[in-house]
C-alpha cells in the first residue's frame, strides 16, 4: 500500500489515522469537535505529538461532550493546565472551553457545526488529488472562508491554516496525494 508521505515510514498511530481516519467524510458532532480540538492543539506542534496524547484528551476532556466541557470551570482550566498527559496551553484549554460553550448554544438553537461546515461544499466533499506533499496548501480560499465565519459567530483559535487541517481531517477536503492507495470516496 502505499500513503501520502506523511504516513509512509510513520508509527502505527500515524498509519491507523491516516489509512482509517484522516479524509473519512463524518457527519458525527462529537468526532467533528474532537477534531476542532485536537487540531487546535496541534497549532506550533507535530500531529504525531496530538495523536500520542488523544487518549488521554478524551478523558480529560470529558469523551469530548461539549455539553461536559461547557460546563468546565477554572478549576478544570488549572487542573488541564497541570496535566502532563495533554498540551497544557492555558489559551488552548480556554479556547476549547469557550468553542464547547459556543457550540452548546448552536445546539439549543437547532444547529449543528456538521451541518455548518458542509454546507459550505454544498455537502459534497471537494476531492484533490495532488502530486506531491508540498502542493498540498496550508490553507486554501475555502479555509479563509471558513475561518472568517466561524470567528464571526464567536468560535476561537479557528484560523485558516488550522481550519485547513481540520476540514481535511473531516473528510470535507479529501487531499490524499495522487499516489496514495487510500482513498475513502471511491471505495
Amino acid at each position: 500500500m502505499t500513503r501520502c508521505d506523511w504516513a509512509e515510514n510513520a508509527n502505527e498511530l500515524m498509519t491507523h489515522y491516516h489509512d482509517y481516519e484522516w479524509g473519512v467524510p463524518t457527519k458525527d458532532e462529537r468526532e467533528t469537535f474532537e477534531l476542532m480540538t485536537l487540531e487546535m492543539m496541534q497549532a506550533g506542534l507535530s500531529w504525531q505529538t496530538v495523536l500520542n496524547k488523544r487518549e488521554h484528551f478524551r478523558e480529560a476532556f470529558a469523551g469530548f461532550d461539549v455539553n461536559e466541557i461547557a460546563q468546565f470551570n477554572e478549576a478544570d482550566v488549572a487542573r488541564l493546565v497541570n496535566d502532563a498527559g495533554i498540551i497544557r496551553n492555558k489559551l488552548k484549554i480556554a479556547d476549547t472551553i469557550h468553542n464547547a460553550r459556543q457550540l452548546v448554544k448552536w445546539h439549543r438553537a437547532g444547529k449543528t457545526m456538521n451541518a455548518y461546515l458542509w454546507s459550505f461544499v454544498d455537502g459534497q466533499p471537494i476531492i484533490n488529488r495532488y502530486s506531491t506533499a508540498a502542493d498540498v496548501p496550508a490553507q486554501t480560499p475555502l479555509s479563509q472562508q471558513v475561518s472568517k465565519a466561524l470567528k464571526q459567530a464567536g468560535f476561537k483559535f479557528v484560523g485558516p491554516t488550522i481550519v485547513q487541517s481540520w476540514l481535511e481531517a473531516l473528510g470535507i477536503l479529501d487531499d490524499h496525494l495522487a499516489k496514495c492507495t487510500v482513498n475513502h470516496l471511491s471505495e
